[in-house]
């Protein structure tokens, strides 16, 4: 299988961004392709495109299958899986978005709960604490306000997106009217 200039820009570039995303350039690089095809595609076709091996591309299915961004069909009559990515590009950011969170945030809130259920033994102790309770603190804000996100359509985030720069000049004219009432 062979892909366009302009779509092998976009599939190496996903590959990059998907190292910073939580998954390795080979298997952005997949999903990228399977994002951009009309068509699912067979492991011998992500093999070929991608010029990778046919066991790179399983590792890959696997781990994309772990995130729950493709899933596996069948055509009657023919033994090969085919691959294609699951739902919008709005699923894959709240998927990818939710995977991150249970990997990264769920693990460092629950050590951070931990620890400050242990009372601090010097002064030193109890900064670090106070510390570790405004991360706690801002993580629990970020998941709470991202789980009301995620229960949005797109069509609602795409307007609360588009109201963000207005909603922040608001908060600035506020913030200048209400320190000049102080002056």
């Amino acid at each position: 299988m062979e892909i366009s200039e302009k779509n092998q820009s976009f599939v190496y570039h996903f590959g990059e961004m998907g190292s910073k995303w939580g998954f390795n350039r080979t298997v952005g690089q997949m999903y990228a392709l399977l994002v951009i095809t009309e068509n699912p595609l067979t492991a011998n076709e992500l093999a070929s495109a991608l010029s990778i091996s046919r066991g790179n591309v399983s590792m890959g299915i696997k781990e994309l299958q772990s995130w729950q961004l493709v899933q596996v069909s069948h055509i009657p009559g023919d033994r090969k899986e085919y691959y294609r990515a699951i739902g919008s590009v709005w699923d894959m950011a709240n998927t990818v978005f939710e995977e991150r969170r249970k990997r990264e945030v769920d693990p460092t809130l629950s050590v951070l709960r931990n620890l400050l259920l242990e009372a601090p033994q010097d002064e030193s102790e109890v900064y670090a604490q106070q510390r570790m309770q405004d991360i706690h603190d801002l993580l629990e804000m970020v998941t709470s306000w991202a789980a009301e996100l995620q229960r949005l359509s797109p069509e609602q985030l795409g307007t609360l997106m588009k109201l963000g720069a207005g909603v922040s000049k608001m908060l600035s004219v506020k913030q200048q009217l209400f320190s000049n009432k102080k002056d």
